[in-house]
């Protein structure tokens, strides 16, 4: 009789256990962004074409940007899973509002796919976000940066902010990734 008393605590204290190992601050539950820690290669090569038609594009005018908002003294990694959402997060709104600008025809076109993925994942990390944090205070490094984004799309030309967030296309992906992970990534 002592026996089957046994069983059902050490499940209880087995579960307990695994609920301090894991982070308290994860995403909703239900909620997979697990289709962003490896992107497929026809997004890859969408992602790339829209970045080097757009690199041609530049060579041919004169913009000129002073905004570096993708060069940050910290990385990602070092902040918590809600501050990583909330830096993805507007990385996401910025890329997507300059890649839905009023483009050349062939960038147009060329910028479709790209667009639909990114807005995509931000709709999906909006969903995801989780429910136990919706007051959560960004960090000091977090808080700076934004900040910084802010004071940039005052202050910055939208040729300038386009070029930024199109040129750091790949960094703003891999932050994606690293959330979907939720764990350190480097």
């Amino acid at each position: 009789m002592l026996h089957l008393g046994f069983i059902p605590l050490l499940a209880v204290l087995t579960a307990a256990g695994f609920g301090a190992a894991f982070p308290q601050h994860t995403l909703r539950r239900g909620c997979s962004l697990s289709k962003y820690k490896f992107l497929v290669p026809h997004e890859m090569k969408a992602m790339q074409k829209m970045k080097q038609h757009f690199e041609d594009i530049m060579l041919l005018s004169d913009r000129k940007c002073n905004a570096r908002l993708f060069h940050r003294k910290w990385n990602p990694a070092e902040l918590s899973v809600p501050d990583r959402m909330m830096l993805v997060e507007a990385e996401l709104d910025l890329v997507t509002a300059m890649l839905g600008l009023p483009a050349d025809p062939s960038f147009t076109e060329t910028r479709q796919q790209p667009l639909a993925f990114l807005s995509q994942a931000r709709e999906d990390l909006r969903g995801c976000m989780a429910t136990g944090t919706p007051s959560h205070q960004p960090s000091g490094k977090l808080r700076h940066w934004l900040q910084k984004l802010q004071t940039a799309k005052k202050t910055e030309t939208t040729g300038c902010l386009e070029a930024s967030a199109i040129i750091h296309i790949f960094q703003v992906l891999d932050d994606l990734r690293c959330t979907a992970f939720q764990e350190q990534c480097i």
